[in-house]
């Protein structure tokens, strides 16, 4: 990253002198909720012990400097008062040789519309599609590398090398997204990752995904930086569109100062020797666990290059929830996916979320919850149960339903298995608060692709994007999902996360058209689009209520309804026809006659035969 010298000059999102002093958060905005701020003073050299800090701003209020065992480092308890006004304080620190460093630290104006045009949150009302950007799509070439990043290595033939995605390539392609029927884009992390490749089972691998930060207050330029960020959310604003930013709380990159040059050793959780996280959220929450099985879950490290961070320490919350809220007034984002939210300290969970919430009431939230049950899952979102933490968070990423929902589509019924399983975990929804909020779906950049895992049986893809599309919670679209984009992790992760086919310069076909899909990834992609716009416009499965029929030999039906719509949906997971009556549903079904296919806009009789592995969205009729 280029340097500046004196005076106070700005570059970059910084504030640098010749000192090399930087100051986090690195500007504030008038009128907030959080108006007493914590600026951290980073520099490259010791600042004296017994230097002095001083301003002077009208509505500006130095009440504390707090120094640190890395002398490199002091924080600033400010006070902003609703009467300040938008300029620039300087902030002068005076050594004990007389020597003064004045910094400039902006304040800027508030943004204004909350809940209109930034921080309109998703709801079950969305269609969220799921980007990886550095294999989406190539915008600008120009930013695919730069010699001041420790990993300068872009190859598309290696599928865990950088491949040069970018911000730019997600512009070019929003009416791509509003023919799909998509309202939000989830993008994996966009914050700077300055590390070097990294040794990892699958080989050296890149941090093109976004989770290893090195900077939390800058936008990879590789990416496009900060200037294409906004360009981004202003936009997809203006095409109808929502931005969901990734927030990564638990760790970061092991070249991030947090690690390398901290105030303090207990911003990191530290451990004699290496520890790993156990992964099991279930010592969190057990009543008859011990004490070391959750403090290895909560600050055992992800994995060695990923350092853990301590939320518990005051002033790491503080920066945490700052730059949260920096993110929302600056770049205008709408709403957030946090990542493994289960591994973070569970305190300083509430608090993000209540800063957020109080400052922007309509944001929303849902944490990444890798949990194996119902009761885990529901545990870190507000919930029914009368003992135990209480978490606030809005919703989760339901995994426990994207479990179910495949066994549904995959596995012939049985006593617990099939559609039975799927029954059985919605009617645990009286353990969440508002199951409505968790985000569900069939696969993301973790898992393996659904057409992969359901045998690219086209049958079992239409069943499952109608109970993506028609169930419960806020839908998520993994990106190619739509064209038939296929793979396991075989042999690693890269191997779901391929580039999306007509993204990048010289590509062979391109899948962003009609012109470049074979017969089979136009009808996948009618399907999906068919689907997404139809429930655009459907309240019964936004706000509906859902009644559910316990499955006889494989066949499922359920209905969203409310006071405009009731929409039917049939399942027949078994191997042999079915008959079907709306008589036999008549608790739903009462004062209807007849149906009209969602996809073929046809009508349908009151008695209909539904093939084997095959399912029906009805809209009724009366």
């Amino acid at each position: 990253m280029k340097k500046c010298l004196l005076l106070a000059s700005v570059c970059c999102g910084y504030f640098s002198i010749a000192q090399n002093i930087k100051l986090y958060p690195t500007n504030w905005y008038t009128g907030m909720q959080w108006n007493k701020v914590q600026v951290i003073v980073r520099s490259d050299k010791p600042i004296s012990k017994n230097a002095t800090v001083q301003l002077s701003y009208p509505g500006v209020t130095l009440q504390k400097t707090h120094r640190f065992e890395n002398e490199k480092y002091r924080a600033l308890d400010l006070v902003i008062s609703p009467t300040a006004k938008p300029g620039t304080v300087i902030i002068t620190i005076k050594n004990d040789n007389g020597k003064k460093i004045q910094l400039n630290w902006e304040i800027k104006n508030k943004r204004s519309g909350i809940g209109t045009n930034f921080a309109q949150g998703v709801t079950a009302k969305d269609l969220v599609y799921l980007i990886m950007p550095d294999r989406f799509s190539n915008g600008d070439p120009g930013n695919d590398k730069f010699p001041y990043y420790r990993d300068t290595v872009v190859n598309r033939q290696d599928p865990i090398k950088r491949h040069g995605g970018d911000l730019q390539g997600i512009i070019n392609h929003l009416d791509y997204f509003k023919e799909l029927g998509v309202t939000a884009l989830w993008l994996t992390p966009v914050l700077e990752n300055d590390m070097a490749l990294e040794a990892e089972q699958a080989g050296d691998m890149a941090g093109y995904h976004g989770y290893w930060f090195t900077e939390h207050y800058a936008i990879d330029k590789r990416f496009g930086g900060e200037k294409a960020y906004k360009k981004l959310v202003e936009a997809a604003h203006a095409n109808g569109i929502k931005i969901i930013q990734d927030a990564v709380y638990n760790h970061v990159g092991i070249e991030h100062w947090f690690y390398k040059d901290a105030p303090a050793k207990d911003w990191i959780n530290q451990w004699d020797q290496y520890t790993n996280t156990n992964h099991r959220e279930e010592v969190i929450f057990a009543n008859n666990g011990t004490a070391s099985d959750k403090k290895i879950m909560l600050d055992g490290w992800f994995v060695p290059h990923l350092p853990d961070v301590n939320q518990r320490n005051p002033f790491v919350a503080n920066f945490l929830i700052q730059h949260a809220i920096w993110c929302m007034e600056e770049f205008g984002i709408d709403g957030w996916r946090i990542d493994t939210y289960k591994y973070c300290d569970e305190d300083f969970l509430n608090r993000i979320n209540s800063a957020l919430e109080k400052e922007y009431p309509t944001v929303t939230m849902f944490g990444e919850v890798t949990s194996n049950t119902v009761a885990g899952s529901a545990y870190f979102t507000k919930n029914n149960f009368s003992k135990g933490f209480k978490h606030n968070a809005q919703g989760v990423t339901d995994f426990p339903l994207s479990s179910a929902m495949m066994d549904a589509v995959n596995n012939k019924p049985g006593w617990t298995d099939g559609v039975n399983k799927l029954y059985m975990t919605l009617a645990q929804d009286i353990l969440y608060n508002a199951p409505e909020k968790n985000c569900i779906f069939f696969d993301n950049h973790d898992m393996e692709r659904l057409v992969s895992k359901i045998g690219e049986d086209f049958g079992k893809y239409k069943m499952a994007l109608d109970l993506l599309y028609t169930l419960r919670g806020i839908p998520q679209l993994y990106y190619g999902t739509e064209i038939w984009m296929k793979n396991f992790k075989d042999p690693n992760d890269g191997m779901v996360r391929l580039d999306f086919p007509g993204g990048f310069a010289g590509d062979a076909e391109n899948k962003f058209t009609a012109a470049g899909r074979n017969s089979r990834e136009q009808e996948a992609f009618n399907y999906v689009k068919n689907l997404g716009n139809f429930r655009k416009s459907i309240s019964a499965i936004h706000t509906g209520k859902l009644i559910q029929y316990f499955p006889k030999d494989g066949l499922y039906v359920y209905f969203r309804t409310d006071a405009k719509h009731t929409i039917m949906c049939v399942f027949n997971t078994g191997d042999k026809e079915k008959t079907i009556n709306l008589a036999d549903y008549s608790a739903a079904t009462k004062g209807f006659s007849n149906a009209i296919d969602i996809q073929t806009s046809k009508p349908v009789t009151s008695t209909f035969n539904l093939l084997p592995s095959t399912s029906l969205v009805l809209d009724l009729q009366k």
